[in-house]
């Protein structure tokens, strides 16, 4: 029995998650087909069609799993340790004087390279 509402339940939420596309398609349409109408009054109509829409994939157990995933990682945001304005700017220095140094050295073993050849090919 279990197996069957499991099956009923994955059934509605595809029947949902077309249903909440088919609003979000409906709105977009109505936002274009009523062209001539205020500004206003179209994007009041298409933020209800999108509000409906996520209200329809939030009733879907992969709707409610989404919102879970963002909750726990906004929690985890909130424990990074970010770096300083200094600590940036000395990273950020640290590696473009690497870069320039790395950068030098490779034009130093092309140029040997090339008087290397340049001497063997003559």
């Amino acid at each position: 029995m279990g197996v069957e509402v499991e099956q009923k339940s994955g059934q509605f939420d595809v029947a949902k998650l077309g249903l909440a596309l088919i609003v979000v398609v409906a709105g977009i349409a109505g936002f274009y087909f009523y062209a001539d109408q205020s500004l206003l009054l179209r994007v009041v109509g298409l933020l209800v069609a999108l509000s409906i829409s996520v209200g329809l994939v939030y009733a879907t157990d992969l709707g409610r799993s989404f919102w879970q995933f963002a909750q726990g990682s906004k929690i985890e945001l909130k424990k990074i340790v970010w770096p300083t304005k200094k600590e940036t700017i000395q990273t950020t220095l640290i590696v473009a004087v690497m870069v320039l140094f790395v950068g030098i050295l490779l034009w130093m073993f092309d140029s040997l390279l090339m008087w290397g050849i340049g001497q063997v090919t003559g």
